[in-house]
């Protein structure tokens, strides 16, 4: 699934740009030794926005609380918002979400209301990652798009 991970990756910080123009965005962005998928970082003093992308990670709560730490050690020179994608791995049949995710957004939350300047935003990202070997679903540039606009809906109200 590497591959496709990093092609979505791609294809998100292409859609951003096009979206949002004032930041340059990137994909593998540290923070310190912290790699982040995708980043906006703008050319003037606004914040600074993180994209986590989680296709089937075991612990998707790792990435806001390794992110919050390295905001309240003072990494960032200005505001964040994170932004963390969840694909259809972490969705219920029932409509609910799972207890993976559940937790990554209580984490984020925490975060947000703790730490001046970080803003946590969890997003849907709409498709379901290929099983090893598999051919990715047809529609995820679709998909990734549609996770662009409400990427950009939520920092833009927010930052």
């Amino acid at each position: 699934m590497g591959e496709f991970t990093d092609a979505v990756h791609a294809r998100l910080r292409d859609a951003l740009a096009a979206r949002d123009p004032g930041r340059e965005w990137t994909t593998e962005w540290y923070v310190q030794r912290t790699p982040v998928d995708v980043a906006g970082v703008p050319d003037a003093d606004a914040p600074l926005v993180l994209v986590e992308v989680e296709m089937r990670r075991a612990d998707p709560a790792n990435n806001p609380v390794k992110l919050a730490r390295h905001a309240a050690d003072g990494a960032f020179d200005r505001p964040v918002a994170l932004v963390h994608l969840f694909s259809d791995y972490y969705a219920l049949a029932d409509g609910g979400h799972s207890s993976k995710r559940e937790n990554a957004e209580f984490v984020g939350g925490l975060a947000s209301d703790a730490l001046d300047g970080f803003d946590y935003h969890a997003v849907d990202l709409a498709l379901a990652p290929p099983v090893r070997g598999d051919d990715p679903p047809a529609d995820w540039e679709d998909a990734v798009e549609n996770a662009a606009d409400r990427v950009t809906d939520r920092v833009t109200d927010r930052v």
